[in-house]
């Protein structure tokens, strides 16, 4: 304010002079101090640049720094600096960074200073310095895979300094001359431009680092593709679609397309064309190729698409009821469902008829619901339901599906039955199938469901007599109210009938298979299903007369063997080789099974009322060897039977009377026994038939009697006697020196086994010895006295049992019947004893030393008409026993005599008698008393002829 004063005073005086006299004194001066024409009141804020005005530079790079003061150019300014990482930087209003680093970057900013007055400090400039970027190399369009004729332009791109002077250089894999700008363009490509392509750049004298490979890839185009939109197939009378051509990668190129429908070309040139308000004619194959230039694509693929009058929708539900505090579901469909789309679509299809676009529009008693998506629908009340379908925009609706009716349910289950309730049954059998309503009053009509070839009538039951495979499946019923139909029972749950087609054959085995005679055979008959009811009957196997074949004509009943709940049945004192069957029957009316094969109990008895021999005796032998099996009995019309090894049943084919004779093969290997036709059986016999290069075991067909001696060799097929034999017996090395034979003098039960022989290293089969166990006579022991009168006595019991036998059969046993039941009352009570098939057996025991005798007669057949079928069988038992002495000697063991008497051969009878003394003892005093002692038997054969009047 007072610097303007002063030049206004100034001003006036210079102005008086002037005017008061032009001749006056020289003009005056004013002058400032400082010298500046142009002083502030604030000094202007100054303001940091850059030259280059770069903020960001890279590292060796020359920048200038300044700091400018508008206005105050003229002025004398010193300058303060206070850059981010200078620790001194100069008074002077710039000042220049030479080979920048890292270290200088940050934020710089300046004040001025005049006189003593110094100017705000700038806003901050911020300078970045860092290393080279990485070029980058593009292409325009961007597609890495171009078709031939294209036109690409390749750029190397340096980010952050797009404004620098940057020179560039090239490394594409195929251009000899690269330029040198930062693009080049790539006119008509060809497959030769195929590369990797990379660049780099230079400012000043620095070099960037090389660019990335960037790839291109030129190739001829592709196969079009012709889609459909939307990519249904199958479509319908009155609906849209658009068909277009595709060519994979090469969307941006210019191409004109063909299009050909049936063989014929269209007009079409576009890519796509629109077929609205389709008809069946619109059906077809469509296919397209494309063009460009001078090129063409080959044609796509066919895809067929298929027009279809107005379709109907189907509704179904999985239930005709609605249960019980559930729901139905309802699924409505659309027939015929729309084809996936071709395997060419972008889209994937699902396998739902939701993927064909459909929307489904629900009514029940007239009422509509919104349109959904979703084909399925759970309903919870009763009525009549029906369904449409509609899709698109404007919306296309099918027929409108048959209306279904839904019952409501009542809160009551039935219950299927099968009566017998067998869940599986057999060709032929009768069974019941019945739906049970339990409570209440209520009547119904009922309603079958089944999965079963034949549909039960509409009633309670469903009776099938004579089932076949037809019937087989799952079961189950409800009932309707006959007062209200609308309201009806939940469905029973199902219960599966199955119908085999494969009559049952029951599977009969016997234990043991080989027995000791007198000895109990179990037979037991499985059936396929053991706890369906099965009752059982068991058979005796007879030969048929004329085939020897075995026939059901031919099988007799067992005793007590019909029926029985049991699938199981013993036999007691087996004592001969003899075949049983066994077959199930169950139901009302009763379904019989059919017979099992036969299975045979094999005796090695050579007592029995037949025997069987072989020529040469012995279990093995050689291949091509002649061996003859020879039937011995009172029967004619013998056959010989074998079962082999792998359980076939056969018959001799080449008898000669009652001889089969046989040229040994391996497969003759097996169990043979002799049937005659009226089904007698012999003792059986294993036989062996072993290779000629081995040595067999010349051993007994037949049991060896214990006591008895035997001897055990080894032979080649020369039949010579070998020496130096090793001998074995239950695998155990027994005998080994220069003997060839194995001597047994006297054999005992031990001596039973496997027995097989070792020559030369070679080894034969080995075969089964048997000893047959006899109650011997007397111990040495006994008293003489008790044997003489133990004999005199069985002899006396045999007088009598035969004059009784003569009797009895001239009066048809009932003479004898009466005597001995007469003299049973008269002297002692009945003692049972076991009674064998088809004999007749008389057990009498007479005990010395007491005042009673003993008898049993059991006859099990009274045989008045005077057949000779059947055997007669009488047993007598007499014991005798000591006296209560006071003298003290040694007590006696018991001994046993038994005879057999043969009658002739109208009709065969067998006694045994067995006689019972004490052995003698060795005193034991004890208290009076001496110890008991073991018994012993003697048996003794009697062959009677003929009785009289036979």
């Amino acid at each position: 304010m007072g610097l303007s004063l002063l030049c206004m005073m100034g001003f006036f005086l210079l102005s008086t002079v002037i005017c008061g006299n032009a001749e006056g004194p020289p003009e005056p001066t004013v002058t400032l101090q400082p010298s500046t024409t142009q002083i502030y009141r604030a000094p202007p804020k100054p303001t940091v640049t850059l030259q280059p005005p770069w903020t960001q530079i890279y590292r060796g790079e020359t920048v200038t720094v300044r700091c400018e003061i508008h206005g105050g150019e003229g002025a004398q300014w010193t300058y303060k600096w206070r850059p981010a990482k200078v620790n001194t930087p100069p008074t002077s209003n710039e000042y220049r960074i030479s080979s920048a680093t890292e270290s200088d970057s940050g934020g710089y900013s300046c004040r001025g200073r005049r006189n003593s007055s110094w100017t705000e400090w700038s806003d901050i400039t911020t300078l970045k310095v860092t290393a080279l970027p990485k070029p980058t190399v593009t292409l325009q369009p961007s597609n890495t895979q171009i078709y031939s004729g294209e036109t690409v332009t390749v750029r190397c791109e340096i980010q952050g300094n797009e404004g620098a002077q940057w020179t560039y250089e090239w490394r594409p894999a195929e251009v000899n001359t690269p330029p040198t700008s930062n693009e080049y363009r790539i006119s008509s490509a060809a497959e030769s431009d195929s590369g990797g392509y990379s660049c780099r750049g230079r400012r000043n004298s620095s070099w960037t680092e090389w660019s990335d490979i960037t790839t291109l890839k030129v190739t001829v185009p592709s196969k079009p593709t012709v889609t459909l939109q939307p990519s249904w197939t199958q479509i319908y009378s009155g609906e849209t679609v658009t068909v277009s051509c595709e060519i994979q990668g090469g969307e941006g190129a210019q191409w004109t397309y063909e299009w050909r429908r049936g063989q014929v070309n269209t007009g079409h040139t576009s890519n796509e064309y629109r077929i609205i308000r389709a008809t069946e004619s619109d059906s077809g194959g469509y296919s397209c190729r494309g063009r460009r230039d001078y090129m063409l694509t080959e044609w796509s693929d066919i895809i067929t698409l298929t027009v279809s009058s107005k379709p109907k929708a189907e509704l179904r539900a999985d239930n005709t009821a609605v249960p019980v505090g559930g729901s139905v579901t309802l699924t409505c469909s659309v027939s015929p469902s729309s084809s996936s789309p071709s395997s060419s679509s972008s889209s994937s299809s699902s396998s739902s008829s939701s993927s064909s676009g459909w929307k489904y529009y629900w009514y029940r008693d007239g009422k509509s619901s919104e349109p959904v998506r979703n084909e399925q629908i759970s309903v919870s009340e009763g009525g009549l339901y029906w369904c449409r379908g509609g899709r698109g925009e404007p919306v296309y609706y099918t027929e409108d599906s048959e209306p279904v009716w839904i019952d409501t349910t009542a809160s009551i289950r039935p219950v299927v039955t099968l009566h017998p309730n067998w869940s599986e049954i057999y060709r032929g059998e009768t069974i019941t199938v019945r739906c049970e309503i339990h409570g209440g009053d209520t009547e119904w009509d009922y309603e079958w469901e089944t999965n079963s070839i034949i549909k039960p009538p509409n009633q309670n039951e469903y009776r099938i007599i004579s089932a076949s495979s037809l019937i087989s499946g799952n079961y189950r019923c409800k009932g309707k109210m006959k007062s209200s139909q609308r309201k009806t029972t939940e469905w029973s749950d199902s219960v599966t009938l199955t119908v085999s087609d494969n009559e049952p054959r029951p599977v009969l085995t016997v234990s043991p298979s080989w027995l000791s005679p007198g000895a109990s055979v179990t037979l037991n008959c499985e059936v396929e299903h053991p706890s369906a009811g099965w009752s059982f009957y068991w058979y005796k196997a007879v030969p048929d007369l004329k085939t020897f074949n075995y026939k059901s004509s031919s099988y007799e009943l067992l005793p007590d063997g019909s029926g029985t709940a049991q699938d199981s049945y013993i036999i007691h004192g087996q004592t001969h080789t003899a075949g049983y069957v066994c077959r199930a029957g169950r139901g009302d009316p009763e379904y019989h099974t059919d017979h099992s094969q036969p299975k045979f109990v094999w005796s090695a008895d050579v007592h029995s009322a037949a025997s069987l021999t072989v020529s040469p005796d012995r279990v093995q032998h050689f291949t091509s060897d002649s061996v003859s099996l020879t039937c011995e009995g009172n029967f004619t019309e013998w056959r010989v039977r074998k079962f082999s090894e792998d359980g076939r049943l056969s018959v001799c084919r080449r008898m000669t009377g009652s001889t089969c004779n046989i040229k040994a093969l391996k497969s003759h290997t097996g169990v043979y026994w002799c049937e005659s036709g009226s089904g007698e059986f012999s003792s059986a016999v294993n036989i062996t038939v072993q290779n000629d290069d081995v040595p067999i075991l010349v051993s007994p067909v037949h049991p060896v009697t214990e006591g008895a001696s035997v001897n055990l060799s080894c032979i080649l097929k020369t039949q010579k006697i070998l020496s130096n034999v090793f001998f074995y017996h239950n695998d155990k090395l027994i005998q080994n020196d220069t003997r060839g034979e194995l001597k047994i003098s006297a054999v005992s039960k031990s001596d039973e086994g496997f027995y097989k022989c070792q020559y030369s290293g070679r080894e034969s089969a080995q075969s089964w010895m048997s000893v047959k166990v006899t109650v011997s006579g007397a111990d040495s022991s006994s008293s003489p006295v008790w044997l003489m009168v133990g004999l005199v006595c069985g002899v006396s019991l045999i007088i009598i049992l035969l004059l009784l036998l003569y009797r009895c059969r001239q009066s048809k046993y009932s003479c004898f019947t009466r005597s001995i039941q007469s003299e049973s009352h008269s002297l002692g009570s009945s003692t049972n004893h076991g009674v064998n098939q088809n004999e007749t057996h008389v057990y009498d025991s007479v005990h010395p030393g007491t005042n009673h005798i003993y008898d049993s007669v059991t006859p099990v057949e009274d045989n008045r008409n005077g057949s000779d079928e059947h055997q007669d069988v009488t047993y007598a038992l007499i014991e005798l026993k000591n006296f209560e002495k006071k003298r003290k000697h040694h007590k006696p063991e018991q001994s046993a005599v038994y005879s057999e008497v043969k009658t002739g051969a109208a009709e065969d009878s067998l006694m045994y008698a067995e006689v019972k003394h004490p052995k003698k003892g060795k005193a034991k005093k004890k208290a009076g008393k001496s110890s008991p002692a073991a018994d012993a038997a003697v048996y003794s054969e009697v062959t009677l002829g003929s009785f009289p009047g036979q």
